[in-house]
């Protein structure tokens, strides 16, 4: 997001626009040609932006997008980069992992983690959006058992084709499927493969089924609803959608606007978790400072010891200060991000 330009200065007086305009009083104004006098001098400069690196887990209400809510904590933070690690819709709540300068270098590792969520259908209504916000295409005065539910939800579970929403960010011959939809065009998109490892029944009151998913990247929770509904001839589209886990973030860590906006420094300094949190699920290998200086400048390390990694993918550490995440071929770690965070900036590593 581009910053404002600060301190604008009023415009030049071009000789005789004055008296063009008659050089009359403007009611209300305090010069004779109606320009509005500056008060309290120029405008003081914002706060410098800071090299902040982390990551912050937002509990995001329900009707901000995702990029607002990225502004907002990148402006607490007063931080020069801010990105999120999966679009969370607005009527959607829960876990927006939100990466802070060096952390946006390890924002894949996060988006290709497993997510959890809890969703409610609605039963009876099928919508173009497959949503609460979208138009009926579809009615039905059937209504689904918990017992049909739970029998259904097997039939999701595992490695499934899954059509994606008529309304979703898939791109069809470079434009987006939403945006095709909205302008009216019929969009017919492809079933792609996704990963669901769990669903089950939380509630049921005839006319809502509260619902758990565990699944990985790519995963339409809309079109499960879609398509249960279409399995239980009754159609249903989501109610309400909560994301509960994104890769190694949860609920019990996140924050929320409100308490980021009205704590202290030290308070949103509590809030940032360090940048290798996202890289839970590879292994790490603490190396010397002369290593940590060859991966810095791309040179691959070769890694030695008994527990260091032989074969795929892992992250070093410098006196336990991130400083790459690559790949290990044969035994040798070849950098493809490098961090430049505190003591492991290769100027610091140099001293001693």
């Amino acid at each position: 997001m581009q910053d404002e330009t600060l301190g604008q200065s009023a415009p030049p007086r071009i000789p005789g626009a004055a008296e063009a305009r008659g050089a009359e009083r403007v009611p209300g104004e305090g010069r004779r040609d109606g320009r509005r006098p500056q008060r309290g001098g120029p405008r003081p400069d914002r706060p410098k932006k800071k090299d902040v690196s982390g990551w912050v887990i937002l509990d995001k209400g329900v009707g901000m997008t995702s990029t607002h809510a990225v502004a907002v904590v990148k402006r607490v933070f007063n931080a020069k980069k801010a990105g999120h690690a999966g679009t969370l819709d607005p009527l959607a709540s829960g876990i927006l992992p939100i990466a802070l300068g060096e952390a946006t270098k390890t924002v894949p590792f996060v988006m290709d983690g497993r997510k959890a969520y809890r969703f409610t259908v609605q039963w009876g209504v099928e919508t173009d959006t497959d949503d609460a916000e979208g138009r009926p295409v579809a009615t039905s005065d059937v209504r689904p058992t918990r017992e049909q539910v739970e029998a259904a939800l097997p039939s999701f579970v595992g490695t499934i084709q899954q059509v994606p929403p008529r309304y979703s960010a898939i791109k069809i011959q470079g434009e987006r499927a939403y945006d095709l939809a909205r302008d009216g065009e019929v969009v017919e998109l492809v079933a792609r493969e996704v990963q669901i490892d769990h669903l089950s029944v939380i509630e049921h009151d005839g006319e809502r089924t509260v619902i758990a998913a565990e699944c990985g990247k790519g995963t339409y929770v809309r079109a499960i609803a879609r398509d249960l509904g279409r399995m239980l001839g009754c159609h249903g589209h989501i109610a309400a959608l909560r994301r509960t886990r994104v890769g190694p973030f949860v609920e019990e860590a996140a924050c929320t606007i409100p308490g980021l906006e009205e704590a202290g420094a030290d308070g949103v300094a509590a809030q940032l978790q360090p940048v290798e949190t996202a890289l839970d699920q590879i292994p790490s290998v603490e190396i010397s400072r002369d290593m940590a200086l060859r991966l810095m400048r791309g040179q691959p390390v070769i890694l030695r010891g008994r527990d260091a990694p032989v074969e795929g993918k892992a992250f070093a550490t410098c006196g336990g200060v991130l400083v790459a995440v690559g790949d290990v071929e044969r035994g040798e770690l070849v950098p493809h991000r490098v961090f430049h965070l505190g003591g492991t900036a290769p100027q610091r590593l140099g001293d001693a």
